[in-house]
């Protein structure tokens, strides 16, 4: 009788705590960020820091074949709180070696076998659905409702349709601009009037479709999906775009046991916080390669942008032998490691197996190996997915070190398979791979670390067409794009133009802003395989400039911020071994800035610095190189022109 007092007393007292222990407090472990998680009809969450309201009653929820979990009336039966403290080594650090996974973190599990783990971070805060189910199911949609604690403002890259290359501007607008008819999709930032930044974008994306956000003319963005792709034909038109002709009314099929991705928010008191932040690596799967030491990052000279136009050669320049292997020369003599061929080099761009009649292949690719340079080389994604073990057999067969993947230009649960599934095969042959016309990093360069870099950006070669790529544009990625991981957006403009002479010439390109921001740049953007976009012969020709911008790696031990705001400005420092770099590049206004290097160790510094010439503003390729001597605690001033830019290697003095 008294066991049966007890196991009734022990089921009383959880149904009390089941029917009013609904409220859930998650804090940041310095407490300035504070979840306030309610289920009570439905699940959501209330979002302050440093008690100011960001986010709330925001809405979490997962429609299942047609049902949608939590119930209004389901009750949490049971969860988890803990601490997380742990070092993640990087394999392939963008920002550094040793990233800091610091949070609490609070797991709900509800009746229905749906869990949804909360995190919170110094830096942010992150969560994700869990599905512990026994057979496979449809995921009609998931409910993304973000509720703004007021009518914040919003840098916007808004998308036409979900076929896209997901290059894009980002406007600035007040939230309730947005109507329900535009969408955007990620990253997106938000201002929130009083110096806090909200990065919004998400990690451990894998077999399920990207998010993207919807307006709804007030303060809250609505998540959207792509629906599930059941049948497509190619575009007769094009050998690149396909026509997606049937899609499923709902967004993914995946297996009773799934973690979706997380939700991320990134939070920050000052601009400048945001280019340290690394949520997404933090959440991100753990790598499913397990040996790596044959991936190699590095910088490639780049064909496509400058249109093989070298000149002082006595051949005809052109996607033949002869051009590339100058390009290899070039490569070699600046210790570049790669060089890429771009569409053109193959019989045709659904022909991948065979070269042009032009070029022979692997006479190429034998004398970059004598010169220790490596041959990436670019394929369309269909024809690349028709036949791809025999295409990538004989790449390795060839030796080429990897792919460039072009035009996917979907974001579907189909298409990030399509990008698992190439990344996997290309590991198997020790291939790297670099994906464009693509939808932005999402964890996968974590669990992944082929994934060398990722378009998916409004980078450089959009100065062939548009004057869109502006100085005020490149001081808006760092704090926008690139919060989701690598950026190809491939630098290195040797013209450089002032804004009221800048001129559109497709084959023969200019930058805007000066030569020194376009030098900075390469400390500034994050990408391990980081591009030449100019022409050898240009750079031949700036061979200062040239040899100071093959000093820079392209990954990092150390990461830290210095300045920057929004759209206005940029100053980072980073450390690869012992020697440290310092980047900066301004908008269209001259700025001065003091560095103070209180970040060095105690030694003695060998100071190489690339400015903007006294000129700059009326030439912009106007650049001047200095050197001199720094140590701990020192202080120097520098001046940027408009559109300017300043970059600074340190070595130390043994």
């Amino acid at each position: 009788m008294k066991k049966k007092f007890q196991l009734f007393l022990l089921i009383f007292l959880l149904s009390i705590r089941l029917c009013y222990s609904q409220n859930y407090i998650l804090k940041s472990p310095n407490e300035k960020l504070i979840a306030n998680i309610v289920n009570n009809q439905g699940l959501k969450y209330t979002i302050t820091y440093n008690n100011i309201n960001l986010v709330k009653d925001a809405e979490i929820s997962i429609n299942i074949d047609e049902k949608e979990y939590p119930l209004l009336n389901s009750n949490v039966v049971n969860f988890k709180n803990s601490y997380i403290n742990e070092n993640i080594n990087s394999v392939i650090p963008t920002k550094s070696i040793q990233i800091k996974n610091n949070c609490n973190e609070l797991i709900l599990i509800f009746r229905e076998n749906i869990w949804v783990v909360f995190r919170a971070f110094n830096n942010g805060f992150a969560y994700r659905i869990i599905t512990d189910l026994s057979n496979p199911v449809k995921v009609f949609d998931e409910k993304v409702n973000i509720k703004f604690a007021e009518n914040f403002k919003i840098y916007f890259p808004e998308e036409e349709s979900f076929i896209s290359h997901y290059e894009r501007n980002y406007k600035y607008l007040q939230l309730n601009e947005i109507s329900e008819k535009q969408f955007c999709s990620l990253p997106a930032l938000i201002d929130c009037n009083n110096g806090i930044k909200i990065g919004i974008t998400e990690s451990g994306l894998s077999k399920y479709p990207n998010l993207f956000l919807n307006g709804s003319s007030s303060n809250n963005l609505i998540g959207i999906f792509p629906k599930f792709v059941i049948q497509t034909e190619q575009d007769n038109n094009s050998d690149r775009n396909e026509k997606i002709t049937k899609e499923a009314n709902y967004i993914a099929e995946i297996e009773g046991s799934k973690d979706l991705p997380w939700r991320i928010f990134m939070i920050s008191e000052n601009d400048k916080d945001l280019l340290e932040n690394q949520l997404v690596y933090i959440l991100s799967d753990e790598s499913a390669i397990k040996e790596t030491s044959w991936i190699k990052p590095g910088k490639v000279a780049w064909d496509w942008w400058n249109a093989n136009n070298i000149y002082g050669v006595d051949f005809k320049s052109g996607i033949n032998t002869e051009t590339y292997k100058y390009y290899i020369d070039f490569a070699n003599k600046f210790s570049l490691d790669y060089i890429i061929l771009d569409e053109g080099w193959s019989k045709t761009t659904t022909n991948i197996l065979e070269s042009n009649d032009e070029l022979n292949i692997e006479e190429l690719i034998n004398y970059g190996k004598q010169k220790n340079v490596g041959i990436i080389l670019w394929v369309l994604w269909k024809p690349l997915n028709e036949n791809l073990a025999e295409v990538l057999d004989k790449y390795k067969e060839w030796g080429a070190k990897g792919i460039k993947v072009d035009f996917m230009q979907r974001a579907d649960q189909w298409m990030v398979n399509y990008y698992e599934k190439v990344l996997i095969e290309a590991s198997k042959r020790q291939l790297l791979v670099d994906f464009h016309g693509a939808f932005k990093p999402a964890g996968l360069v974590r669990k992944y670390p082929n994934y060398i870099s990722n378009e998916g950006v409004k980078g450089l070669e959009n100065c062939k067409w548009s004057e869109e790529i502006t100085p005020d544009f490149n001081c808006t990625l760092p704090f926008t794009r690139m919060l989701a991981g690598p950026i190809d957006y491939t630098p290195g403009a040797m013209i450089n133009s002032e804004e009221k002479n800048f001129r559109i010439i497709f084959e023969k390109p200019m930058s805007q802003g000066t030569r020194a921001h376009q030098i900075a740049l390469y400390v500034i953007l994050e990408s391990p395989l980081q591009m030449l976009a100019d022409n050898p012969s240009n750079y031949y020709a700036n061979e200062t400039s040239t040899k100071y911008i093959s000093k820079i790696p392209t990954i990092w031990d150390v990461t830290i911020s210095l300045e920057g705001k929004v759209g206005d400005y940029v100053l980072v420092a980073r450390k690869k071994d012992n020697i440290w770099y310092i980047g900066g590049i301004t908008d269209w206004t001259e700025r001065d800035f003091e560095i103070k290097f209180d970040f060095l160790e105690n030694k003695n510094y060998n100071i190489e610095i690339a400015k903007d010439g006294i000129n700059a503003n009326r030439y912009a390729s106007d650049i001047k190189f200095v050197n001199a001597k720094i140590k701990f605690g020192d202080t120097i001033k520098i001046h940027l022109a408009k559109g300017g830019g300043f970059t600074a290697i340190l070595t130390p003095v043994e």
